[in-house]
């Protein structure tokens, strides 16, 4: 007999019924979430959290009478907490607090299920985080980068190689690279540890996309990366796999 999942129970605060709608189905194609009660203030949201077991909040920033930054400052025990909203202005407050995710609005379910990805990392660890869903995840899934003052959407099985440059990366794909102010550890949360591996301190390589190898480099197409000393045992046996 399976045993049932244990449902993460969300708790939705927004005063914009569209932004509630739209979480509510992102929430939907997660099996191991529900949504256990909605509320557009913040004096509503606190009688759901002292009267119920609230796993996961997702909370918005400007509401009436008190500003969900303000709010989550009140609580002294708050459940884990992914902000939404549409300003920018309150993400270092926010991630003071020990919040999950800062998501803008409006949230794509990419980005979206990246936040989630996120919490049960924090909270389960990375060897733990398995996330069903009611419908297959799409193979082309984008991360969003910024370089410049551009966003680039990239879709992530176009991704070759990722590059560190010191304080930056370059990301390669076939058609393009992109430079961006990034850290490569901190790249390699945002993409799906089953595809991407870091085989050196500077890159990450797309194990899609290898065609040939030895025991001190792989090649995608004409490309050659080195394995880095530190990281050949555990690369070795993901590129034995191909």
């Amino acid at each position: 007999m399976n045993t049932p999942i244990k449902k993460i129970r969300c708790l939705i605060v927004d005063d914009e019924p569209l932004a509630v709608r739209l979480i509510e189905k992102h929430v939907s194609q997660i099996v191991s979430l529900e949504v256990v009660g909605t509320c557009n203030n913040a004096l509503k949201a606190f009688d759901i959290i002292t009267n119920q077991s609230i796993d996961l909040l997702f909370l918005d920033v400007k509401m009436p009478s008190l500003t969900g930054i303000d709010f989550l400052k009140t609580l002294k025990n708050p459940p884990s907490t992914i902000i939404t909203t549409a300003y920018r202005d309150y993400a270092i407050e926010g991630y003071d607090l020990d919040i999950i995710d800062y998501l803008l609005k409006p949230i794509i379910f990419d980005r979206f299920f990246k936040a989630i990805e996120r919490y049960f990392r924090i909270k389960q660890g990375p060897e733990k985080t398995i996330i069903n869903t009611a419908t297959a995840i799409e193979e082309n899934l984008s991360i969003l980068i910024k370089s410049g003052s551009k966003y680039h959407k990239i879709y992530i099985d176009t991704i070759l190689y990722i590059e560190s440059l010191k304080d930056y990366i370059r990301i390669h794909t076939h058609q393009k690279s992109i430079v961006a102010k990034y850290k490569i550890s901190d790249i390699a949360l945002e993409l799906p540890s089953t595809d991407f591996l870091r085989i050196h301190r500077s890159y990450i390589i797309n194990l899609k996309k290898v065609t040939a190898f030895t025991l001190s480099d792989i090649e995608i197409d004409d490309i050659e990366i080195p394995i880095g000393a530190s990281y050949r045992e555990k690369t070795l046996p993901f590129l034995e796999r191909l």
